[in-house]
């Protein structure tokens, strides 16, 4: 019998090659997509996955990756990030339609192709990354807390249209997690970066990935719909225990 295959998007890094290393331990061959491809091209090699150059927010990328894809019994939809941290009144809209793309229809255009494999495996399930960004707000981060917002609306509408088919939607919305998605927000400011998790001890991406991992390999009748994970020192977005 040949061995269950997962599908994982954005993972070159943090949570994705996270997840990927996490379901290879579980049995699953991978393919894994991203757009950095020497970093993709290394995760694979550690996880016996395939890398296939994948851009979201293209969608004749996303239509090209997913024709490599025979047979899909999990899809983690992973891809996505924040860009600045600017109030509305000075809002960067060409960096809130990308983040619109990256983080709404990315997920849209990745799942809406894998969708018929995944119910043809008979138990598939599709995972989508989240944030506590989905159902909280804080100044400065009005772009991205709309995107996952969004992305929410999206991952709880297709639950309902996918009821009594074989497919389970579990939606993971972590807090703080130190990966590269501060640098990448701050434009690659590191110290800007790092400050964000000064005093406090934030999720790791394989926090994440234990989380994903878990929800994936529940019996088939059993789904998670939506997980909320936070480092102990983080009660809400703004609320954060730091030590002096």
């Amino acid at each position: 019998m040949s061995r269950p295959v997962a599908v994982v998007t954005g993972a070159s890094s943090g949570i994705g090659a996270a997840v990927a290393r996490r379901l290879a331990g579980e049995g699953f061959d991978l393919v894994l997509g991203a757009r950095r491809a020497d970093r993709l091209a290394a995760v694979a090699a550690e996880t016996g996955g395939r890398a296939v150059a994948l851009d979201v927010t293209d969608a004749d990328s996303v239509a090209a990756f997913c024709a490599t894809v025979e047979r899909c019994d999990v899809l983690v939809n992973n891809a996505g990030g924040a860009l600045g941290l600017e109030p509305v009144q000075d809002a960067d809209l060409d960096r809130w339609r990308w983040m619109y793309e990256a983080n709404v229809l990315g997920v849209a255009r990745v799942t809406k192709a894998l969708l018929e494999p995944l119910a043809a495996s008979g138990d598939g399930r599709v995972v989508i990354v989240g944030s506590i960004a989905a159902f909280e707000v804080y100044p400065g981060g009005a772009g991205y807390t709309a995107a996952k917002h969004a992305v929410g609306a999206l991952t709880r509408t297709l639950r309902l249209e996918l009821l009594g088919r074989p497919v389970r939607v579990i939606e993971v919305d972590p807090g703080m997690v130190e990966t590269e998605f501060s640098a990448v927000r701050f434009d690659g400011d590191q110290a800007r970066a790092d400050a964000v998790y000064d005093g406090m001890t934030p999720l790791s991406a394989d926090d994440v990935a234990d989380v994903i991992s878990f929800a994936v390999t529940r019996p088939a009748h059993v789904n998670l719909d939506q997980v909320v994970v936070r480092p102990r020192d983080q009660a809400t977005a703004r609320d954060v225990h730091r030590e002096a």
